[in-house]
């Protein structure tokens, strides 16, 4: 009997992966075809992503996908990308891409940043987006991009996030998707188009800004050179997931209907949030800022963008520099033998946002601090996991604050949640119990969207009922919080 297939194409800031999902009887299964790294790179205009060797990694993993398939019984039905936020490129008006697209690091947003806000109040961009400010946003992006080549935007048929560019690539057919689009502080949360009047106020071009279509929706079938490099079967789709992966990701949390629960994404950002109905934007939200974001059926992700194990890769990268490697696994059991609670930091330090150097900024940050300076890989790493725990308290803590409701219960999804030591923590930070899985959450959920759009899963309540069919997660409980109480209080004096 044949079973019903979809190729994941899920695209993080350190590595992207194809892989097929598969849908009978009720329960998912994941095969992945191919993994390979993704890495930026420094040309004179700034950082832009390789774009091109992306491509080419995807269309090989796409092939191998499609190659793999058959064998077990499995019918492909459709394609989708999902990748971070925020990131874009320009199509002209015959197709031509208009440049590589820069990645979020470039050290230039930052001034466009600070432009922006002497040229606008917080209160009405928040007013008008409902999303946490951030150098890294699109907004800022546009106006650093606008300041140094005009005529790119002024000359521009489309911008497309990185996963419509994709499709766009696939398809030849260019749709920004909703989830993604809403990363970008330039989508007004009510009614889902663009904040028109707020760009024009900022002098922005905004006549290559489609209006949105939501997650499950059908763009178009593979090219026919595309289909041709990959052997595709006839009548294969490109059906737009959750594009963004964190809506993706939570999308696939394995969440009881009825309970009051909060999700984590952990993976080189850490997204902490709570799923609502509505977009919130009062004073309050603006206060922390927690984002509006995007989800499937439309819901909103209500959310913090936090550093994540992004201290953790670059201090990893670091000491690769230097001669020594070590895999995650070895760097979380050095961080379980050092001492506890020796240093603490704020992750979302602004120096701790560009690349390396890493441990240098941790011992700065020490130093200024009046704290011991991490000695060994272990003393540093353990130090990223604690402050990062301890910040997902404050969040959740806030999180209830401004909604005014309890949260019972953390689900944590994504690669992060592998790391069993920082899993512990954050129990123990939070005083909650933690779920952890599906570790593939977001290649689930880019699944099961493609899965709505196709007609074979109805919604996101079935959606979630597949997940939970489909996996079983692993349950922590807090265990010594009392520790954690008094790092705590350490911890605030810093955010």
């Amino acid at each position: 009997m044949s079973k019903t297939g979809y190729i994941a194409i899920d695209l993080g800031a350190e590595s992207g992966r194809v892989i097929v999902g598969t849908l009978s009887d009720g329960v998912i299964t994941m095969h992945e075809a191919h993994r390979f790294a993704n890495v930026p790179q420094r040309l004179p205009s700034g950082m832009h992503w390789d774009l091109l060797g992306l491509w080419g990694n995807i269309l090989d993993g796409v092939r191998d996908a499609i190659a793999w398939a058959p064998q077990q019984g499995i019918e492909l039905v459709s394609l989708g990308v999902d990748a971070w936020g925020v990131d874009w490129s320009l199509l002209g008006c015959n197709g031509e891409l208009l440049g590589l697209p820069h990645c979020y690091r470039d050290e230039r947003h930052q001034v466009a940043y600070e432009k922006t806000l002497k040229r606008m109040t917080p209160e009405r961009i928040y007013e008008r987006t409902g999303i946490q400010f951030m150098p890294l946003n699109t907004l800022y992006q546009m106006v650093a991009r606008f300041d140094a080549e005009p005529a790119l935007l002024e000359n521009a048929r489309h911008l497309l996030f990185m996963p419509d560019l994709l499709h766009y690539f696939f398809s030849k057919v260019p749709v920004i998707e909703s989830s993604i689009a809403s990363t970008s502080q330039m989508i007004d949360p009510r009614t889902g188009d663009w904040a028109g009047s707020m760009l024009h106020e900022l002098g922005l071009p905004t006549q290559m800004l489609t209006k949105p279509v939501p997650p499950g929706t059908k763009i178009g079938k593979l090219r026919a050179e595309v289909a041709e490099y990959v052997n595709a079967p006839a009548g294969l789709q490109v059906i737009a997931p959750a594009a963004h992966d964190t809506a993706s990701a939570v999308a696939a949390i394995p969440a009881e209907p009825g309970k009051n629960w909060a999700f984590l994404s952990s993976g080189t950002w850490s997204l902490m949030g709570v799923e609502i109905d509505e977009p919130c934007l009062t004073d309050a939200a603006r206060a922390v800022p927690f984002t509006n974001e995007g989800g499937v059926d439309g819901t909103f992700r209500f959310l913090k963008n936090i550093s994540g194990l992004w201290l953790v890769q670059e201090t990893r990268r670091d000491y690769q520099q230097r001669g020594e490697s070590y895999d995650y696994a070895a760097l979380a059991e050095l961080a379980g033998q050092a001492e506890p609670f020796r240093t603490l930091v704020n992750p979302d330090h602004p120096p701790f946002a560009q690349p390396g150097d890493m441990p240098a900024k941790i011992a700065d940050f020490a130093r200024e601090t009046g704290q011991p300076v991490p000695e060994t890989v272990g003393q540093f790493v353990r130090c990223c996991l604690e402050s990062l725990a301890l910040t997902y308290r404050a969040t959740l803590e806030l999180l209830e604050q401004v909604l005014d409701r309890k949260i019972e219960v953390l689900h944590v999804v994504g690669g992060g949640g592998k790391n069993e030591l920082l899993n512990q923590m954050t129990a123990d930070a939070i005083a909650r119990p933690t779920i952890v899985g599906p570790y593939e959450a977001t290649g689930v959920g880019n699944v099961l969207v493609q899965a709505m759009g196709a007609g074979d899963v109805q919604d996101l309540a079935e959606m979630r009922q597949i997940v939970r069919a489909s996996f079983s997660p692993k349950r922590y409980e807090p265990q010594n919080t009392s520790p954690w109480d008094q790092a705590y209080d350490r911890l605030l004096q810093w955010r």
